[in-house]
């Protein structure tokens, strides 16, 4: 049996793509995905991540999908993150699917038939699903899919320069963006221009 892990790397964040990752590898191996450490990402320290990534490159599969800020701004976030979901289960047409949950649990149900949907037709069969929160946390083959997903996105934000992190939350990615209202400049491409936080700080700055 072929399991398929799905997760991201990015959503609330104000810098840079989405990333949403996928790990795969057949049932046999899954213990040895267990002994790799693999779990939420964003319980591991940047360097435990990495370290963990390259033991899984010896194990299964992986592919990446980013959603661009200029995609982010013109599209649906859920959306899109749903179809990049579907895009990675036809591309691996596995017998089980493990999603860390990107919407409150009343939802998942709607995701899942969606899912199933364009699934079915594009496969001809549809897989099981495991839909849940912290699925990253309780699948070590769904935290593989976090891992990777996270080190591409750690690496995008890292190519931006002296950013900070690209959170909201993080004076240093505040301080960057308030720069650019204070000289009147126009944002950079990898800003997700409609976000309530921007507008929020563009009007600070002008006071």
């Amino acid at each position: 049996m072929r399991i398929l892990g799905l997760d991201e790397a990015g959503r609330g964040c104000v810098l840079g793509d989405l990333v949403v990752g996928a790990f795969c590898c057949d049932e046999s191996e899954r213990d040895l995905v267990v002994a790799t450490g693999a779990t939420d990402s964003k319980k591991l320290s940047r360097k435990k991540r990495e370290s963990i990534r390259e033991k899984l490159l010896q194990i299964g599969e992986n592919r990446l999908i980013s959603i661009t800020p200029a995609e982010i701004d013109a599209g649906n976030l859920n959306r899109l993150e749903e179809a990049a979901f579907i895009d990675h289960i036809i591309h691996f047409n596995p017998d089980l699917v493990i999603i860390d949950a990107p919407a409150h649990p009343k939802a998942i149900p709607a995701i899942v038939s969606r899912m199933k949907a364009e699934v079915t037709i594009a496969l001809g069969r549809c897989p099981e699903f495991k839909v849940e929160p912290k699925a990253d946390l309780t699948y070590p083959i769904c935290g593989a899919a976090s891992i990777f997903a996270k080190v591409d996105r750690d690496q995008k934000i890292d190519a931006l320069g002296p950013v900070g992190s690209g959170y909201p939350s993080d004076p240093k990615t505040r301080a960057w963006l308030t720069g650019f209202f204070e000289r009147e400049e126009p944002l950079p491409d990898c800003v997700r221009k409609r976000w309530g936080s921007i507008r929020k700080l563009r009007q600070k700055s002008l006071l």
